[in-house]
């Protein structure tokens, strides 16, 4: 079994040494598997030293030029050779346990994907409710996080993998499709919630409480311009790191 970690990076240099420093002492703890693997960063038009310090750490480096999470991870998949695919933002740390959980479900053959829960530490209590929230709707709903998403490669293709037209949220409608896939397949897919993907907090360090609170008021309001327009996505678009 060969497995392609994807990892979309825009201006990541401070984070993306820890990120693929985890994948790699990840990767070893579970080499009993047998898989093999490969590491993608695709850089997404970043003008910091995002690209030099994932080649240093032994990733393959892709290009996107278009700055669109989904178009870079689209750009990864299309680069990837895996029989599965890891889809992990350049901000986590993935922890051997989630990954031994990750393989032992592919080595199962009963899923086509999967998701986990997050964990961020040093939230505020209004933030903290916000995650714990997003918890309770991914684990009932089986809605996957983006910071991780975990596929079948050959459903990926057949389902058409990520909605271009999106810029933020496309991990539930990625979901959804998944699902709707392996039902037809007999396979499932779920939410592992054992060993929650470390992930920074840093939307809630960057940005106030207004502008937190501002920015899910316009996706409530307005979620199909806001969902189709990163102008309208400054969490997700504004650069700020």
């Amino acid at each position: 079994m060969h497995i392609s970690i994807i990892i979309p990076a825009f201006n990541e240099e401070r984070l993306i040494g820890q990120c693929l420093r985890s994948v790699t002492e990840a990767l070893a703890a579970n080499h009993d598997f047998g898989f093999t693997h490969e590491i993608i960063v695709v850089d997404n038009n970043s003008t910091d030293n995002t690209a030099n310090l994932a080649k240093q750490a032994g990733a393959r480096v892709v290009f996107e030029p278009i700055n669109h999470i989904a178009r870079a991870r689209t750009a990864g998949a299309a680069a990837a050779t895996g029989d599965w695919l890891i889809f992990l933002d350049a901000d986590c740390r993935l922890n051997t346990e989630l990954l031994t959980d990750i393989f032992r479900l592919i080595k199962q053959g009963k899923h086509v994907g999967a998701g986990s829960t997050l964990l961020m530490r040093g939230l505020p209590w209004w933030a903290n409710a916000i995650l714990k929230l997003w918890t309770m709707l991914s684990v009932l709903f089986g809605w996957a996080a983006g910071a991780l998403m975990v596929c079948n490669s050959r459903a990926f293709h057949e389902i058409g993998g990520f909605n271009l037209e999106l810029y933020a949220a496309e991990e539930i409608e990625f979901s959804q499709k998944l699902k709707k896939w392996g039902q037809a397949h007999h396979l499932k897919f779920t939410i592992l919630t054992a060993h929650p993907l470390e992930t920074s907090a840093r939307k809630i360090k960057l940005y106030s409480r207004r502008e937190v609170f501002g920015q899910f008021l316009r996706l409530i309001l307005h979620p199909y311009r806001s969902l189709h327009n990163k102008k309208w996505l400054s969490m997700w678009y504004d650069g700020r790191r």
